[in-house]
Order: structure tokens, then C-alpha cells, then sequence
């Protein structure tokens, strides 16, 4: 049987690390983690929070294992609504990071609590 899109969801929530915005701002800054935007990168330049580096969801394994090869860094992904920022989060938790987490925050509110 197949499943659709937002029961993968919740169930990829059920292991996942998820907060808010502020929280990750927060963390990020006081654990040197960073903070990524999986959204493509048109969507990036459109509106993009501050601070935060664009690495879309199809590069990201590829891109993290060479910009950030410490499993340990703190990463807090994000895009427009939460699913893929949820798909690569379980993504990199399968290559090996072991501090990821999922904001699930309006784009608004990342945008503002980056500033």
C-alpha cells in the first residue's frame, strides 16, 4: 500500500530533532552550528533568511560531506513548509550526522529571527 506524502511526514517527524525558528538561531550561534535552506536555489534568491547558506535538497549529502565532514556539527535545515527540510534531515542522519535538526517555522519567521 502506498502512502502519501504527509503520512511520511509524520512518521519521519516521529524521529527527527524538530524546533522553532528562535531556537535555532539560538543553538546555532552558541554551538557554531549552521543553519540550511534546502529550498532550490531560485527559490533561495527570491527570500532567503540572513546568515543561512543554500543547499538544495537534490546536493545535499554530496555538498555536506565535503563542506561539513564532522558528523558531530550542528546543522538546522529549513525550507518553505517542512518536508523537504524533513527529507533531508532523515537523509543525513543516514550518512552519519548525528546533530540535525528540522525548523519547521514560516520562511517569514526564519527570515526574522535570523536578523
Amino acid at each position: 500500500m502506498l502512502k502519501t506524502i504527509p503520512d511520511v511526514i509524520a512518521q519521519a517527524r516521529e524521529s527527527l530533532t524538530i524546533i522553532s525558528a528562535a531556537e535555532a538561531v539560538v543553538l546555532a550561534k552558541q554551538e557554531n552550528g549552521v543553519i540550511i535552506d534546502v529550498r532550490e536555489p531560485s527559490e533561495y534568491a527570491e527570500k532567503s533568511a540572513e546568515g543561512t547558506i543554500n543547499i538544495p535538497r537534490g546536493l545535499l549529502e554530496m555538498k555536506m560531506l565535503k563542506m561539513y565532514p564532522n558528523e558531530k556539527q550542528p546543522i538546522f535545515l529549513h525550507c518553505a513548509t517542512g518536508a523537504r527540510a524533513i527529507f533531508s534531515a532523515e537523509q543525513l542522519k543516514r550518512v552519519g550526522y548525528l546533530n540535525v535538526s528540522v525548523i519547521t517555522s514560516s520562511l517569514d519567521d526564519i527570515c526574522n529571527a535570523c536578523c
